[in-house]
């Protein structure tokens, strides 16, 4: 939100002006209206479910209006009003049409709200914890997380954060991966440490990032029932993943898979946003799960969120 000073011409709007009426201004605004962008920034600012609905529209709008002048200047012309006024009035008249033509149920401004909602939803820490997914064997570095929004976390979330920061603190310093990434996406593999891998006999391994023994693994192992997606349905099969003298032992290896694998040579490049990093893993195939992204995402942000107020 940018304050109280609204740009956007008219009389000059109150302070206190609800939501509604910034949509109201915001829908009869011209598409592409450089000054309508503020009333955008301010209802973002909201993280209301209006608001989302409100700037997907806007930007429908704007593509509307581009595509009606591509249609427009594809037309044979007659040449009776050609001129300057007549550019103008159709190019006003076509930004209406636009703004018009957007919003509609089940048009583009739906699955973009569909997409800002994905991206900003805070996690739930009543939702049932992850198990471990598809996993390869192999490492990567890092940039300064980014901020995120408010999200409530749980005692149990708090405390993983808490118990594991130091190993991960270790790492990042050796690796160059952040710490919060790795901690939400050990959170989000362990259900935030309800759902550790364990050996037989009920030892733990001490793998939190479900990380699978591959033929080259030559430490313990640990078989357990995991969820695999093939062909995109979900089943379960049994699998054998790392185990580990520590905690910190299994931070390490994480990292050198992710810094150090061919296969996720490009995820260190990617650590500018959580979400860039948890999509670059899933494209590398780290996980099965189709919304593994947007999951970590989540993850991740509550971690960084956690870091902060614990510090």
């Amino acid at each position: 939100p940018e304050g109280a000073n609204f740009p956007w011409g008219g009389p000059a709007e109150s302070p206190d002006m609800t939501f509604s009426q910034l949509s109201n201004n915001t829908s009869n605004a011209l598409a592409a209206d450089a000054r309508s962008l503020n009333t955008l920034k301010l209802q973002a600012g909201q993280n209301t479910k209006e608001s989302i609905k409100e700037a997907a529209k806007q930007f429908e709008s704007l593509f509307m209006r581009e595509l009606i002048k591509s249609m427009r200047d594809a037309t044979v012309k007659s040449g009776l009003l050609d001129n300057s006024g007549g550019d103008l009035g159709s190019d006003l008249l076509d930004q209406q049409f636009a703004v018009q033509m957007s919003g509609m149920p089940g048009g583009l401004s739906d699955l973009i709200a569909r997409q800002l909602s994905q991206q900003i939803a805070p996690s739930d820490p009543n939702a049932p914890p992850a198990t471990p997914a598809a996993r390869p064997t192999g490492k990567a570095p890092a940039a300064a997380p980014s901020p995120v929004a408010s999200i409530k976390a749980s005692g149990g979330q708090s405390q993983f954060v808490q118990r594991h920061a130091a190993d991960a603190a270790k790492v990042e310093q050796d690796s160059g991966l952040p710490s919060g990434y790795m901690l939400g996406q050990a959170g989000h593999e362990t259900g935030w440490g309800q759902h550790e891998i364990k050996l037989k006999g009920g030892a733990p391994s001490h793998n939190l990032f479900g990380i699978k023994a591959g033929t080259g693994w030559t430490g313990k192992v640990a078989e357990v029932t995991t969820t695999e997606f093939i062909r995109g349905a979900a089943q379960k099969v049994v699998a054998k993943f790392r185990a580990y003298g520590s905690y910190e032992e299994s931070f390490r290896d994480y990292a050198r898979l992710i810094t150090q694998s061919p296969k996720y040579a490009k995820v260190p490049q990617q650590t500018a946003s959580a979400q860039a990093y948890a999509s670059g893993l899933q494209r590398a195939g780290y996980a099965t799960d189709p919304e593994y992204a947007s999951k970590l995402t989540r993850a991740i942000n509550l971690t960084l969120q956690l870091q902060r107020a614990q510090t």
